[in-house]
């Protein structure tokens, strides 16, 4: 299973750049192979000062070796060793009537000292942060989402939208990062569903990336924008890098795991605005956005 999903999303990732780089028609994918001293690596592409993105970042990483203390604790195991493979990918549009949207498809494997599976799971989801609210964006975005998981469980859709609304939401702000999407974690073998079942779940959710974002990015890229509302953009961004930084488990596992810092705070945009006590005005689409925020809504 390891080798398939790794295979896939090495596929993927071609897709994905591939359309992106012809989406900006200027900048071009940097690629960085790197290798964990512990075991595994990866490749990392990164896209700066486009036409249309100011900063991405479509990574895949393999890694494996002993499962460090702290993650050793955290689930529950002791001598346990692992293996972890994903996608992740960031996208931070330079004009700010584009939303950002990340996304992550990822698969994991904790072993005996004897080298038996003792626990695999697949973990993902996407999700969009907009900074101008184009409603019918939102509803387009949730309607490849709920496609993809139809096809598999009508239950799915529901289910994980929540968790994604739940998952990304920052308490310290109390507010959702963006509105939401899809994020399932540990789903494992049951009667239901078997890991091949999960792996096409999976896999279908990573296909639909694509037809979900770039119709939204061709229909607001050319659309004129103030300095007043970049500015807002880059306040927004700050709220993104505190949940980042805060909250994401990603983040966390691979920072207490020793990845690679450069992929793993690609996630970063490279121009943010903090101001104190900044609330925007009644009455405005940025006020507009903030009131969505505090309360997750249903889009489809």
């Amino acid at each position: 299973m390891k080798d398939k999903f790794f295979s896939y999303i090495e596929n993927l990732q071609d897709t994905i750049t591939s359309k992106l780089q012809e989406i900006d028609g200027e900048a071009k994918f940097h690629e960085d192979l790197w290798k964990r001293p512990e075991g595994g690596g990866g490749r990392t592409r990164v896209i700066e000062n486009g036409a249309v993105f100011e900063k991405g970042g479509v990574n895949i990483s393999g890694v494996h070796g002993a499962l460090p203390k702290s993650m050793q604790t955290y689930f529950g195991v002791e001598d346990a060793d692992f293996y972890a493979c994903g996608l992740s990918l960031v996208l931070h549009p330079k004009n700010p009537m584009v939303p950002t949207v990340h996304a992550n498809w990822r698969y994991f494997e904790m072993y005996d000292k004897e080298g038996n599976i003792v626990d695999q799971w697949f973990g993902g989801g996407q999700d969009l942060t907009p900074y101008y609210l184009f409603d019918e964006d939102a509803t387009h975005f949730h309607t490849i989402c709920k496609a993809a998981c139809d096809a598999h469980n009508s239950e799915f859709y529901s289910t994980y939208k929540k968790r994604c609304d739940d998952y990304f939401w920052n308490t310290h702000r109390d507010e959702a990062r963006g509105i939401g999407g899809l994020f399932f974690d540990y789903c494992k073998a049951t009667e239901e569903m078997t890991m091949q079942n999960w792996y096409d779940f999976v896999t279908e959710v990573g296909n639909s990336f694509l037809e979900s974002y770039v119709p939204i990015v061709l229909k607001r890229k050319n659309l004129e924008y103030t300095k007043e509302q970049r500015d807002w953009q880059e306040v927004r961004r700050g709220r993104y890098v505190e949940f980042n930084l805060v909250h994401d488990k990603g983040t966390l596992f691979g920072l207490k795991t020793n990845g690679r810092i450069e992929s793993i705070l690609m996630s970063l945009p490279p121009h943010v605005q903090w101001h104190y006590d900044h609330h925007p005005k009644k009455d405005t689409e940025e006020y507009r956005l903030v009131e969505i925020l505090k309360k997750p809504k249903i889009w489809v």
